[in-house]
C-alpha cells in the first residue's frame, strides 16, 4: 500500500514486551506520523507480542549470552538496518549503537541514541574488565559523534556531557496517567485480603537490587506478603532461598508480565519497594521504571536513598528510606511504614505527584527531539 509516512527502525536488544520504555518511544514516533518497526530477539519463553499500532519483529539467534551473543545480534541487526528503507533510526542502550551507527553513517540516515542507563559501569561489566574495556572503547568511539541523543535522568545526563562533549536530552521514563483505570480485585488476582502487601517489581531485578536481602527480612515479619514480579539474573535464587527457609507463604514469585497486567497488581499492593545498593555508578545514579508505576498506583514508597530517586520522594513527601540492607533493619523499616499515620499522606500525596509526573507531559520532550531532527 502506498504511505507518505516516513519509517522510523527502532532497535533493542531485548525480546520487546516488558520494555516500557521503549514501547512508549514507539508509541510517540507512530503519534509523530512514522510508521514504525520495532526489531528485537525472540527468546525461548518470550511472552506473545501484544496488538501494538506497530510492527514488531523478533530475531532468532542460535545464542542468548555471551560474546558470541553479542556478535551474532549485532551482525543480524545490522543486516536488517542496511537492506531495510528507513528514514529514522532509533537504537536503545550501547549493545545496539554499533550498527545504527554505521548504517545511519553509510546512508545518511538520522540517528537517535537513547541510553537508558550507565551502560558500562553495570554489575557484570565491572566484574570483567576486559568486557568493560570493549564497551568503553565502543563508547568512546561512537558518542562524540552524535548528534541526537536522549537519557533516562539529569545525573547520567550530565555524566555523559562531561565525558563526551555531547548533549543528552533528559527524557524520563514516566507512567502514563490513567484516570479511568479500574483494578482486578485480589480475589481476582489470587491474591490475600488480609495481608499487608509489599511489592519488588521489574524486568532486571539482578545482583544488588536487594531482592535477596527482603525475602530474608520475611522471616521477621508476619501477616505481610512479598510479592516479586519480573525476572532477572538472580530469580532462579531467589525461589531456591524461598524453599530453604520455608517462605512459601509469606513471598510470591510472578515472572514477568505485560505492563497491561502488571498494573493490577501494582494497584493492589500497600508499599512499593526499590532497595537497589550503591554498589556501581549505573545503580547509584538509576531512576527505575518502578517509581512511576509505583506513583500512578498510588503506592508509598520505602527506597534505597538513591539521588535521583531521593529527589522525586522528597520532592513530593511519597515516603521514607532505608539506611542498609541489614534484613531485621528493612523488616523494621517496613513494619514502621506499615503502621506509619503518615502512611495515608504518602499515599494521598501519589494522586498530586500523577498529574504532574506522567508521560503525557514527558512525551513533549520527545516529540521536541523528533521534531528538532535536521535542524
Amino acid at each position: 500500500m502506498f504511505t507518505t509516512k516516513k519509517i522510523a527502525l527502532v532497535s533493542v536488544i531485548n525480546d520487546l514486551v516488558t520494555d516500557n520504555r521503549v514501547a512508549k518511544t514507539c508509541e510517540t514516533l507512530v503519534e509523530c506520523n512514522y510508521r514504525v518497526v520495532l526489531i528485537g530477539r525472540k527468546l525461548p519463553h518470550s511472552l506473545p507480542l501484544p496488538n501494538w499500532s506497530y510492527k514488531a519483529v523478533r530475531m532468532n539467534l542460535l545464542f542468548t549470552k555471551g560474546p558470541l551473543f553479542y556478535l551474532f545480534f549485532n551482525l543480524r541487526l545490522f543486516s536488517k538496518l542496511l537492506f531495510s528503507k528507513a528514514d529514522l533510526l532509533v537504537a536503545n542502550d550501547l549493545d545496539t549503537l554499533w550498527p545504527n551507527y554505521l548504517v545511519s553513517k553509510w546512508k545518511k540516515i538520522p540517528l537517535i541514541y537513547d541510553s537508558h542507563e550507565l551502560f558500562c559501569e553495570v554489575p557484570e561489566l565491572l566484574k570483567s574488565p576486559l568486557k568493560r574495556k570493549i564497551w568503553l572503547k565502543l563508547e568512546a568511539n561512537i558518542v562524540p559523534k552524535l548528534k541526537n541523543c536522549i537519557t533516562v535522568n539529569e545525573s547520567i545526563a550530565r555524566i555523559f556531557e562531561q565525558k563526551y562533549k555531547v548533549t543528552f536530552h533528559v527524557v524520563r521514563n514516566i507512567a502514563q496517567y490513567k484516570s479511568d483505570f479500574h483494578p482486578k480485585t485480589r480475589e481476582e488476582l489470587g491474591l490475600p485480603f488480609h495481608k499487608k502487601i509489599i511489592l519488588l517489581q521489574g524486568a532486571g531485578i539482578n545482583i544488588d537490587r536487594g531482592a535477596e536481602e527482603l525475602i530474608d527480612a520475611m522471616v521477621y515479619l508476619d501477616n505481610t506478603l512479598l510479592l516479586i514480579i519480573g525476572g532477572g539474573d538472580v530469580w532462579q535464587l531467589l525461589g531456591e532461598k524461598i524453599k530453604q527457609q520455608a517462605l512459601e507463604s509469606k513471598v510470591i514469585l510472578v515472572d514477568k508480565i505485560p505492563k497491561h497486567d502488571l498494573i493490577h497488581y501494582t494497584a493492589n499492593a500497600d508499599l512499593g519497594l526499590s532497595v537497589d545498593k550503591n554498589t556501581n555508578l549505573n545503580y547509584f545514579y538509576s531512576l527505575p521504571n518502578k517509581i512511576f508505576d509505583y506513583i500512578h498506583a498510588g503506592l508509598p514508597i520505602l527506597a534505597s536513598p538513591l539521588p535521583e530517586i531521593a529527589k522525586i520522594i522528597e520532592t513530593y513527601s511519597l515516603g521514607e528510606f532505608i539506611e542498609n540492607h541489614n534484613p531485621v533493619h528493612l523488616s523494621e523499616k517496613i513494619k514502621s511504614l506499615l503502621n506509619s499515620e503518615k502512611l495515608n499522606l504518602y499515599k494521598h500525596n501519589t494522586r498530586l505527584a500523577s498529574t504532574e509526573l506522567n508521560w503525557e507531559k514527558e512525551k513533549q520532550k520527545l516529540i521536541k527531539a523528533i521534531m528538532d531532527l535536521g535542524r
